[in-house]
């Protein structure tokens, strides 16, 4: 099932420099574990030793972030475009 995987800009060195990858898998994880077998280091760059998201990472499936659909285990379909974002902050 290929999905859509938007990649920052931040974490385009995991990508090549890809913008966007396609990549596999029936959850968001399974997703992630796909594009980190052919870019290694990509999933250590979202998910954290504890197998969550790092905190400071928002991952949207169709514009709906995941830590309100199921976090990493959201199922995903043929088509879907999952975004990454990492949070910003800073400033006075």
């Amino acid at each position: 099932m290929p999905v859509e995987v938007r990649i920052p800009t931040i974490l385009r060195k995991h990508t090549g420099g890809a913008r966007a990858v396609s990549s596999g898998g029936s959850t968001v994880r399974e997703v992630f574990e796909q594009i980190d077998a052919e870019h290694p280091g990509f999933r250590s760059a979202i998910v954290g030793d504890s197998g969550d998201l790092h905190r400071f990472i928002n991952v949207y499936l169709n514009d709906e972030d995941i830590r309100f659909l199921g976090s990493l285990e959201t199922p995903v379909s043929e088509g879907d475009t999952v975004s990454i974002l990492p949070a910003v902050a800073g400033g006075r």
